[in-house]
């Protein structure tokens, strides 16, 4: 487990690329945090340093957004806050997604229930009383 303290968003590059090393092995990463801690601000950074050149948005009501990088490879953004139940998670084929070997991103897994792949990246991101963001990365197995 590694913990970051991010006192602006210039500061996020280097932890976006710690977590980088770790999507070659595992690519579907779990993004924690309340309501306006920074998840789909960490992501905007994570997919810029990935290549992303797509405008990178919180598909709360798509459900999933699909990025390319610049080797055309995919990124998927998944934001399940408006989810009522797994099931539409499993109607939009997330298994498939999650077993892709892609880069899957996504925020508000709780909603994921059991459908989240036990082999992931946990990102835990908590904004502290002075307004840095204490980032939190573990990896499950």
């Amino acid at each position: 487990m590694n913990t970051f303290i991010a006192k602006s968003i210039s500061e996020l590059n280097p932890i976006a690329n710690e977590l980088i090393k770790l999507l070659k092995e595992t690519p579907v990463v779990a993004f924690y945090g309340e309501m306006g801690a920074g998840k789909t601000t960490f992501i905007k950074v994570l997919c810029e340093q990935l290549g992303v050149e797509d405008e990178v948005t919180s598909p709360s009501f798509a459900i999933i957004n699909e990025y390319r990088t610049d080797k055309n490879l995919p990124v998927f953004h998944f934001d399940l806050y408006r989810l009522d139940d797994e099931e539409e998670l499993l109607d939009i084929g997330c298994e498939e997604y999650f077993d892709s070997g892609d880069v899957c991103l996504i925020e508000w897994p709780n909603k994921a229930g059991s459908l989240l792949p036990e082999q992931r990246v946990n990102l835990t991101i908590e904004e502290l009383p002075d307004g840095s963001r204490k980032i939190t990365i573990s990896k499950t197995l």
